[in-house]
This record gives C-alpha cells, sequence and structure tokens, in this order.
C-alpha cells in the first residue's frame, strides 16, 4: 500500500495524529520489519557505543513495532510519539515513550547512538528532523529511516484502484493500477536524503532495499486497510463501503493473495 502525503502542515499533524484511533488494531495488523535490517541498525549502534547495550532513539515509535524488535536485538529504545493513545500501547510492552513532536521535543541533555523512524519520517519536516537527530547524536551515530511497502498482483491492485476511485475519488490509492508502491515510497527516500545533506550534518546517505513476500488473507488486508493514513478519519459509512469493496476484491481473486514487498531506508553517520 503506498501513499505520499500532500498536504500542507497543519493538516499533516491532523493525519499523523489519527493513528491512535484504534492504536490496538494498529499494532496487530501493521507488518514487522525485515530482521537483517533491524540487526544492520542495531549492529551498527553498537560499534562505537560507550557501552555493551546502545542506546536508540525512535522517532514516532507508534505502538512500539520498531523499538520492540530492536529490544530484542539487543538495544536499549526510547521512543517519541505525537499521539498519547499509540504511546500507551507502546507503554504497555514496557517502552519508555515520550510524547511530543519530534522537532519539538526536549531530549534535556540526553545522547544516543542511533535514531530511528520506520513508517514515519514522512511526517517530520526532512531537514528540522535531521538536525534534532543530529544534535542528539553521538559523533559517529547512525540516523536510519525506513518504510515498508509493496504491491499486490496486477489484477487485484486494479480491482482496488476501482473500489478506491468508486468509494474515494481524490485517493492516491485510485492510481494503484498504474503507479506501482516503489515509486511513492522511493520519493519519500530522496526527500529523507536530501534533508539529511541539508542538514550539512552527516555523511552522505546511504540507500539499503530489502525484499519479502506475504501472504494476505480478506480478513488480515481488511484489518490493515483501517490503520492507513487514508482511511484513520473516514466516516463509518464510507469506511465500510471501501472494506466492502476491498473485500468483494479478494474474494473473487480466491480470498487471498500474495503481496510483493520490500522495505526502503535511507541512514547515514553523524559527522
Amino acid at each position: 500500500m503506498s501513499s505520499t502525503p500532500s498536504l500542507d502542515p497543519e493538516e499533516l499533524r491532523k493525519v499523523a495524529s489519527s493513528f491512535g484511533v484504534d492504536a490496538a488494531a494498529y499494532d496487530r495488523a501493521r507488518p514487522r520489519y525485515p530482521d537483517a535490517l533491524i540487526a544492520a541498525v542495531a549492529d551498527t549502534a553498537r560499534d562505537g557505543a560507550a557501552g555493551p547495550t546502545p542506546r536508540v532513539l525512535d522517532v514516532g515509535v507508534g505502538t512500539g513495532i520498531v523499538a520492540r524488535q530492536l529490544r530484542a536485538a539487543g538495544c536499549d529504545v526510547l521512543g517519541v510519539d505525537v499521539d498519547a493513545r499509540m504511546a500507551e500501547v507502546a507503554r504497555r510492552d514496557g517502552l519508555d515513550v515520550e510524547v511530543a513532536r519530534f522537532e519539538e521535543w526536549d531530549p534535556a541533555g540526553r545522547t544516543f547512538d542511533a535514531v530511528t523512524a520506520g513508517q514515519t519520517w514522512h511526517w517530520v519536516d526532512p531537514e528540522a528532523g535531521a538536525a534534532r537527530a543530529a544534535d542528539v547524536l553521538r559523533p559517529g551515530g547512525t540516523l536510519t529511516v525506513f518504510w515498508n511497502a509493496g504491491d499486490p498482483p496486477a489484477d487485484l491492485a486494479a480491482a482496488f484502484a476501482a473500489v478506491y476511485r468508486d468509494v474515494l475519488p481524490g485517493s492516491p490509492f485510485a492510481a494503484t493500477s498504474t503507479a506501482s508502491a516503489e515509486t511513492a515510497y522511493r520519493q519519500m527516500v530522496e526527500t529523507a536524503a536530501d534533508g539529511i545533506r541539508r542538514s550539512g550534518r552527516f555523511t552522505e546517505p546511504r540507500e539499503r532495499r530489502d525484499t519479502w513476500e506475504r501472504t494476505y488473507t480478506r480478513d488480515e488486508w481488511l484489518a490493515l486497510v483501517p490503520t492507513t493514513g487514508v482511511a484513520t478519519r473516514l466516516p463509518a459509512a464510507q469506511l465500510d463501503a471501501l472494506l466492502a469493496g476491498l473485500g468483494a476484491a479478494i474474494d473473487a481473486a480466491g480470498g487471498s493473495f500474495v503481496q510483493q514487498g520490500f522495505t526502503l531506508s535511507v541512514g547515514a553517520a553523524r559527522v
């Protein structure tokens, strides 16, 4: 699924703060990130850390999906998120989370070995966010931001797009049949890399691409859709119509499908 926000800053804040409408459902439905990417982030953070347990700041921690994976990889993680409802779910799993917009968050003199952001950096001002990350990173510490995305089979993508055109004609998903998810997410990576460069405080950004695939049942896909930015603020009747149309398309395709997925990331070290 793909979307590229094209909203004014105030509207972006509203959308970014809308994911907690059902935070527990978000946590259940959203996919995790590739183990190889998480291990690489943890290993890089550990290299040069003052102690055996690297300290990581996870921006847009949400319900703690990235943070839990990093914790399992041996990191001590602090999360920051704009949505108190999302933060509460993360805290239930023992994560330390502070509620604030990252650009305005007070680090209180703390420093970290790495800063991460999974599926959230497009809600952050790319240059101001990079500068704030540099403020809290030790020399050599890394900023790594990444996104999961993927495409269903072409015939199903076309059917999904028809549903979005019918129910949400202004949605970016209405073009799914002609635009790969990678096009939208590649733009996010390029915007992030450009912000890192403009901050003047990092080495040249380096990109990475991890591939994966996942089989989604009808129920699993319909659980995921309401957690996406295009759906979190829909009126109930409109969301019901959207889910009914998407469900019918999946039923017609046999009740499940394989999504060809990928995770795009970009990272750099603080100079």
